[in-house]
């Protein structure tokens, strides 16, 4: 072997190991290029989600601050109505202290629930049925129980989908790897399923 073969093989030897390391690189670049898609993608669900329970909670505190405007209303007019109105103030304080979105679901369930019977209760008074505050809270908790149902829709849609991507290969990789946590979905009662909406 001459001098000028030697040269020529360890040549190609520095353009194969050049490709080697570039391969090597881009393979790298690429992989870390996707761990970062897919960590942005799972961060974007999960603020989704987030944003669609603060809706929620948004909501909450609007009927909340509402009940015990109704309530003294309904007082003045059912004062003897007095273990019912007592429960709703009750249940508006259990909404109140939930820590998860499942017993803040099962808190405005129940409230949900003594409301439509304290406007079933009022319908004994036509006194309080035609009076303008009331008929103007029971526009507003209509609104506010709406603007509940439509949040939670999106809230559960938004779980769903990080739940999927937490669950689908290789994108479950990732959230393992970066600790991602199941979102619980917020459950409707049977009774909400066969009640839409409170019928004032």
């Amino acid at each position: 072997m001459d001098i000028i073969s030697f040269i020529r093989s360890f040549v190609d030897i520095e353009k194969l190991l050049l490709y080697i390391l570039y391969t090597i690189l881009g393979g790298l670049g690429s992989f870390v290029g996707w761990v970062v898609w897919a960590y942005n993608s799972l961060i974007s669900v999960r603020r989704r989600a987030d944003e669609a329970y603060a809706n929620i909670e948004t909501q909450l505190k609007r009927r909340n601050d509402l009940i015990p405007n109704l309530i003294e209303t309904v007082r003045g007019y059912a004062s003897h109505e007095r273990e019912l109105l007592e429960k709703v103030t009750a249940a508006r304080s259990q909404v109140v202290n939930a820590k998860t979105p499942q017993e803040g679901a099962s808190a405005e369930n129940a409230l949900s629930g003594l409301l439509k019977s304290l406007f079933a209760v009022s319908e004994n008074y036509p006194d309080l049925k035609a009076n303008v505050n009331f008929l103007e809270l029971q526009r507003k908790l209509a609104e506010v129980e709406d603007a509940i149902q439509a949040d939670r829709r999106t809230y559960n849609e938004a779980v769903r989908e990080l739940n999927v991507k937490m669950e689908s290969v290789p994108l479950n990789f990732v959230a393992v790897f970066f600790r991602f946590k199941k979102a619980e979905f917020i459950a409707i009662s049977e009774e909400e399923k066969k009640v839409p909406q409170v019928r004032f």
